[in-house]
């Protein structure tokens, strides 16, 4: 077979690496792409969200399937456009893409089938907006409605805190924003949850707890993500099975409301109290770094987890786990999520033992010109290692980013210091 995977992150990165084990596929293109994927792929500089010549390059090129990363191109259709040109694809329709797309459409469906969730309220204008935050009991949370790459949330301590964000919002730092969501503040531990589904069948897919803060201790700005370690700590029997029926199955019959089939990956960020859950928010995609945590420890071919799904045959696949942890570190240019610097050389890469076994380095927003390598983003390389045990994975890691020593670089020290002493 031949694939094509669209996106450039470490999360398309790990997909295209986990793929490329598969005896079933010839050849990988991936659209862009970065530094990473192009030792194991053929990367294709092409504009996606031009969807006609994405699609002549896909039929002239005899592509079998897509796989789509991130979550732009899936909220804007891309995938009914693929599916209409019978191409076939893996991830959700437009409509199922609402689930992340619009915050406003997720929390209405929960507020329709009862999906334990904080309460909220939605306001299209600025000043209602504010009005509303000085009165309110703090802290609380303020949300941008659309897409955001996992920054559009603010947690707001006190009235100054909960006006500045809305006047971001409305002033379009996240895109056009038409409204902006105001939500209670819940108590508890949050967790990444992960389904997979064929638009009848659910399958789990692993758990995961992610670093959204830019610095030690979980504080400062959010982040699309400092690092990850799999599985939370939280998970077990019983709370899985409240997640499934009190959040995942709801979500997905009000979804067939809309006559929609969802199939792709289905990624709950949960927040959890007194072993019960409550949702914060969908992603329609893996998340990223928690794609590139989770997907070392599966045993199942991805390629037949992924066909299973876009085949409508799930329930007749068992996806197989190994029983290790693992736990990744994020590299990302100093200045982030602020103004970094672009195109900085990344030297010391013949320094790091990587195995590819039980260690795993993870390209982001990098390229390689000439055959050095250059960061070009915010989130740079993944470093990732399973073990028996946290500590030994963190222990790795940190040394290879001691290896590497790369001035225009930083990262937190203390992923998993929750579940690591």
């Amino acid at each position: 077979m031949k694939i094509g995977i669209v996106g450039s992150g470490g999360r398309e990165h790990a997909i295209c690496f986990f793929l490329k084990k598969s005896k079933k596929i010839k050849k990988i293109y991936c659209f862009p792409g970065n530094a990473g994927t192009k030792k194991i792929a053929e990367n294709i500089n092409i504009n996606t969200e031009n969807f006609d010549k994405f699609l002549f390059f896909i039929k002239k090129n005899k592509i079998d399937l897509i796989i789509i990363g991130p979550e732009k191109p899936l909220v804007d259709g891309l995938v009914d456009f693929l599916e209409k040109n019978n191409i076939k694809v893996f991830g959700p329709n437009r409509i199922g893409s609402k689930l992340e797309g619009s915050k406003i459409f997720t929390k209405n469906l929960c507020k329709k089938y009862k999906i334990p969730t904080a309460k909220f309220g939605v306001f299209s204008k600025l000043n209602e907006a504010k009005k509303f935050s000085i009165n309110a009991k703090y802290p609380l949370v303020v949300k941008a409605d659309n897409i955001a790459s996992g920054k559009g949330v603010y947690i707001c301590n006190n009235k100054y805190e909960s006006t500045l964000a809305i006047e971001e919002i409305f002033k379009g730092k996240f895109g056009t924003a038409k409204n902006v969501l105001i939500e209670e503040y819940l108590k508890g531990e949050e967790m990444s949850f992960f389904i997979v589904t064929d638009g009848k069948n659910i399958k789990t897919f692993g758990t995961a707890q992610d670093h959204k803060r830019v610095f030690e201790g979980d504080t400062g700005k959010n982040t699309g993500g400092m690092g990850a370690y799999s599985p939370s700590r939280l998970i077990n029997d019983e709370l899985e099975k409240k997640i499934i029926n009190k959040i995942i199955k709801p979500t997905l019959k009000g979804m067939q409301t809309f006559k929609v089939k969802y199939k792709g990956f289905l990624y709950a960020g949960l927040m959890i109290y007194r072993n019960e859950p409550y949702l914060i928010e969908y992603n329609v995609r893996m998340g990223d770094p928690e794609c590139q945590t989770i997907l070392p420890k599966l045993k199942t071919d991805l390629l037949d987890i992924i066909l299973a799904c876009c085949e409508e045959r799930l329930n007749n696949l068992k996806i197989e786990w190994n029983n290790k942890k693992s736990l990744c570190v994020v590299l990302c240019s100093k200045g982030y999520p602020e103004t970094y610097n672009k195109n900085v050389r990344i030297k010391g890469f013949k320094k790091i033992k990587i195995d590819n076994k039980k260690d795993y380095l993870f390209h982001a927003g990098t390229r390689e010109i000439n055959k050095k390598i250059y960061a070009t983003g915010g989130r740079v390389l993944n470093f990732v290692s399973v073990s028996k045990n946290f500590s030994t994975a963190r222990n790795k890691i940190h040394k290879n980013l001691n290896k590497l020593s790369w001035e225009g670089g930083f990262y937190r020290k203390d992923i998993g210091f929750k579940v690591i002493n």
